[in-house]
């Protein structure tokens, strides 16, 4: 209604509602203010008092919009807006009745909440900062008195962390007798293990190196004084007994260093700065202690790592030893094993063999001529069956060779056809077995043990295939140096498996199914041979053993 229009120079927001409770005007503010403005009740039911921000259903209890219409006076009260869940705004709402109108005045009091709410913040801050300030000041007073004992500390746990950090004696006492030099102004220290009533100087700064394994004595007092477990300083013309004198008085510091009521040597500090100890013999005495534990520690550590070496070659030469021993058992088991099982096979062979010579001669007799085909069919097949059986059986005499235990020339090339014959039964119908042999020379080897370690690396080939695969066998010779590459399509090994693999016990097969050694005692063979045997392996893409054997 233009009859409104003054309002739209107010800087308030106005809204103007008759005794019908229907909007009849809204001033320019107010559209700025409140854009989402649609409706009353949903106005009303954004409004609430400010003590109470809650959106409700119900108006009559909480909108103040509600409130001022159905007041017959004038109306006031301090509101809040709510019309998201992230903002809430607040404003003084003036109602003034003018006949049959309300009309509604907001003011904008957001600003002044918060600042409200920034002054108590403030004041809370203020609050804080004194008792931080009471609380610095306090800190500072305590700092002052811990500052002389906290450079005692830092400098005892300087030269504990650089005892503490090796193991090697000699670094150990160059390490401390520096810091001790440099923090006492010596210019000389050195460090003097007990010989009975002597010293003997094994460590020294500040001197010639060839003032070591020199042994000193103290007079009778200062001897005392260190077996009694105390510190020694004197002013002194003479460094030892029997020393050159100085041509000025010097003060010498001698700290004894024990171990378990033990006096094992001595720390000596020579000082043209004449001053009174105090905080200082505190120092000495603890860097004393940690000295002497650390001399014990580091010489027990050297001890420990030679039996440690001497430790580790038994058990490498036992392990050698035991895997040889494995080996041989294997290898005779294997022998026996095989003699028996072809002698057994070779008495029904033969018998079967004579039957089949015989129905080969009875077959031209019979005059029926279909059932005669059948029977050559017949007979033919059980003939190759037989030559299969016996050459099984001469495969695996060659195979074991108990009586070849002298290095013999072997044409590699014929040994690996040798070992994919006995392990036919792993590849036969799903591995493709491709050959890729170059031309080898014969090889002075140990055939049967060779043949051994082709056997476990195609049969672990074979059992890393799931399903059908393929594998290769490369064989070359160049510069005197056989190699033989036996690839495979199988699931790869590991990264951090594949530096186990040749270790003793190790394997990836579960409990029950691989002991662990084929590979270790291949890897054995291998270095008699004076080759080497490597692995490449990528998981999902397979695994390639290469052996490389000079024959010479």
């Amino acid at each position: 209604m233009k009859k409104f229009d003054i309002f739209n120079q107010f800087r308030d927001a106005v809204l103007i509602i008759n005794d019908r409770k229907e909007v009849v005007y809204q001033n320019y503010t107010f559209k700025r203010w409140f854009p989402e403005f649609s409706n009353l009740k949903k106005f009303s039911h954004n409004s609430n008092f400010d003590i109470c921000p809650l959106n409700s259903e119900n108006i009559e209890n909480y909108s103040p919009i509600y409130h001022a219409l159905t007041c017959r006076e004038n109306f006031f009260a301090c509101v809040s807006y709510q019309f998201n869940r992230e903002k809430i705004l607040y404003y003084d709402l003036s109602v003034i009745k003018k006949g049959k109108y309300s009309i509604f005045f907001f003011s904008d009091v957001s600003a002044n909440a918060e600042l409200s709410k920034v002054q108590k913040q403030n004041l809370k801050l203020q609050n804080e900062r004194a008792r931080l300030e009471e609380e610095v000041e306090d800190l500072q007073k305590i700092k002052q008195k811990a500052q002389s004992q906290a450079i005692r500390i830092a400098l005892i746990n300087k030269v504990s962390n650089l005892v503490r950090e090796s193991m090697d004696i000699s670094k150990i006492l160059k390490s401390a007798l520096t810091e001790l030099a440099m923090m006492f102004g010596a210019f000389k220290a050195y460090y003097a293990e007990t010989v009975n009533k002597e010293f003997k100087i094994i460590e020294i700064y500040g001197a010639k190196k060839t003032d070591s394994d020199t042994l000193i004595s103290f007079d009778n007092e200062t001897f005392n004084t260190i077996c009694n477990n105390e510190i020694s300083v004197i002013p002194c013309m003479r460094e030892y007994v029997g020393a050159e004198p100085y041509k000025q008085s010097v003060m010498r510091i001698v700290v004894p260093v024990f171990h378990l009521q033990k006096l094992i040597g001595v720390i000596v500090l020579l000082s043209y700065q004449k001053r009174e100890l105090s905080e200082e013999l505190e120092i000495l005495e603890a860097i004393s202690f940690q000295l002497g534990n650390a001399i014990i520690r580091a010489e027990l550590y050297q001890k420990n790592i030679q039996t440690v070496k001497e430790l580790k070659t038994a058990l490498k030469e036992l392990k050698e030893t035991q895997l040889q021993l494995i080996n041989s058992e294997k290898m005779a088991s294997l022998g026996q094993l095989v003699a028996g099982v072809a002698h057994e096979i070779n008495t029904p062979v033969a018998s079967i063999k004579s039957n089949n010579g015989i129905l080969a001669k009875l077959i031209p007799q019979i005059q029926d001529k279909e059932i005669a085909d059948l029977m050559q069919e017949i007979n033919q097949i059980d003939s190759e069956a037989i030559q299969r059986i016996s050459n099984i059986v001469v495969s695996l005499k060659k195979f074991v060779r108990l009586d070849e235990a002298e290095l013999q020339e072997a044409d590699i090339n014929k040994e690996l056809d040798l070992t994919l014959e006995l392990i036919r039964h792993e590849t036969k119908n799903r591995i493709e077995i491709v050959k890729n042999y170059g031309t080898l020379p014969l090889i002075k080897c140990y055939p049967n043990m060779l043949n051994q370690v082709f056997t476990n690396i195609l049969v672990n080939a074979c059992q890393a295939i799931e399903g059908k695969g393929k594998i290769t066998i490369t064989t070359s010779y160049e510069a005197e140096t056989m190699t033989v590459s036996i690839k495979d399509t199988g699931k790869g090994i590991p990264e951090d498996e594949i530096s186990k693999i040749f270790t003793a016990g190790f394997t990836t097969k579960g409990v029950g199914v691989g002991t662990g050694l084929g590979l270790a005692i291949s890897a054995k063979i291998i270095e008699k041979h004076n080759g080497k045997i490597i692995v490449n392996s990528e998981v999902g893409k397979g695994s390639e053993f290469v052996i490389t054997i000079h024959s010479k």
